[in-house]
């Protein structure tokens, strides 16, 4: 039984912050490319952050850079999403998605069930 287990998403005030985590079970999770999506009402579902396998590497959307930071602790099976400067923009539901690899060639693919985040005064 794969899992990924989201929690931290809900109402937050604009300028303010908000950490997103991911825990992941049944497959192993240091294997695995960590990205949070978001989708908000009416638009294409977007990257907002990456990291590699080993926490070496991380890439974000252009929108997000400076206010984001994704990182991970392979120790506690999770990835986190610190979000800050929070705008009215941003307010999406969040996914969580594992993509695991062997450094050569992809493996699995898993989704979190995704959670909400809403900025709004």
């Amino acid at each position: 039984q794969v899992q990924l287990v989201e929690s931290g998403g809900g109402l937050v005030q604009p300028g303010g912050s908000l950490r997103l985590s991911c825990v992941g079970s049944g497959f192993t999770f240091s294997s695995a490319r960590m990205t949070w999506y978001r989708q908000a009402p009416g638009k294409e579902r977007e990257l907002v952050a990456r990291i590699t396998r080993a926490g070496d590497s991380t890439t974000y959307a252009d929108s997000v850079k400076g206010r984001f930071t994704i990182s991970r602790d392979n120790a506690k099976n999770t990835v986190y999403l610190r979000m800050g400067s929070l705008k009215h923009e941003d307010k999406a539901v969040y996914y969580c998605n594992a993509r695991t690899s062997t450094g050569i060639s992809w493996g699995y693919d898993y989704w979190g069930q995704g959670t909400q985040v809403t900025v709004s005064s």
